[in-house]
């Protein structure tokens, strides 16, 4: 046996000089803006919005305008999570107590005098809900920096479902404007998993995403295809999965019919049927995988199952 090659350490990011990047404050507003911000500016104004400052932002020095935009005019981009109704209560109730709008979303120019914003759907629908006619907005001329925005996102969900969603509606619209390899967008889709899973809720918004997702982060890896061409493949691999959740579904049932009861049997099933359970380490195709595991579902016999090994059972329980 080869001897294993010891790993080579990571590097550490070195260790930034604190005040040695940006420009100084009187620079922020100072020099001559591109042409891209005057044009912005003007279709700003064109759009019935009012242009209240064009500067610098303090880090990378780059061009932005703060605006008043209508609040019709703007929406959230089409690839973003839907909005929580909890949340955008309690928005309403804290803005509404202040009196002030003190935190301005982000947007970027759109077609037909519309803008999108990347990081404000909440805030945007709590002004809204307040009767609010316009919007406080850094507004950002390249259309591009959107989908950048959602990497960074503080509204971000932590939810399985809703990440997955955002991750995949983010896919599909980039097809159309950026038609890149898949791993290109690495950054912004966070993890091949979210890209597969999130076609799954797309097809079925009650799918069990999460009991999948330790096999998936096993096997899959963005790919060196364009885009386009990943999806389809992701498309037919999210139709094997719900085909595989239909089949669980049946095995839990099964069990709930001999009296078992946990909001783990899913994640109990899932575990017995996963051919990569005992393999620590090992790489495997996700379509095979796949195959392999609906074959095994398929076959699952309840009556061999033991009380004790259902009490053992841990993982994902039901997803609601």
């Amino acid at each position: 046996m080869a001897e294993a090659k010891p790993k080579s350490p990571r590097r550490r990011k070195r260790a930034v000089e604190p005040g040695s990047r940006g420009p100084e404050p009187a620079a922020l507003v100072s020099g001559t803006p591109p042409a891209a911000v005057d044009a912005l500016r003007k279709r700003i104004g064109d759009d019935g919005g009012a242009v209240l400052a064009a500067y610098r932002d303090p880090l990378g020095g780059h061009w932005q305008v703060l605006a008043a935009l209508p609040i019709d005019a703007v929406e959230p981009t089409p690839y973003q999570r839907d909005l929580s109704e909890p949340h955008v209560a309690r928005l309403s109730d804290a803005i509404d107590r202040l009196g002030r709008f003190l935190d301005p979303i982000v947007a970027v120019p759109a077609d037909n005098g519309r803008y999108w914003t990347p990081n404000g759907n909440h805030r945007l629908a709590a002004l809204r809900r307040l009767g609010a006619r316009s919007v406080v907005a850094l507004v950002v001329p390249e259309p591009e920096v959107a989908r950048r925005i959602l990497a960074l996102n503080t509204e971000k969900a932590h939810n399985l479902r809703e990440r997955a969603l955002e991750v995949a509606r983010l896919a599909e619209a980039l097809v159309a404007l950026d038609d890149r390899p898949e791993r290109d967008y690495a950054l912004e889709f966070e993890e091949p998993t979210l890209l597969t899973l999130g076609l799954c809720y797309l097809r079925n918004g009650r799918f069990a995403g999460a009991a999948y997702q330790p096999v998936l982060k096993r096997t899959e890896e963005f790919g060196s295809s364009k885009l386009s061409r990943a999806l389809a493949v992701r498309r037919d691999r999210a139709e094997r999965l719900l085909e595989l959740d239909a089949a669980v579904g049946d095995a839990v049932k099964r069990l709930k019919e001999r009296g078992f009861e946990s909001p783990y049997l899913r994640a109990f099933v899932v575990a017995r049927i996963n051919p990569l359970r005992f393999k620590r380490g090992a790489k495997a195709d996700p379509d095979e995988t796949i195959a392999k595991m609906l074959e095994a579902a398929r076959r699952f016999d309840a009556g061999r199952i033991r009380a004790d090994q259902v009490a053992q059972a841990g993982g994902a329980p039901e997803e609601s």
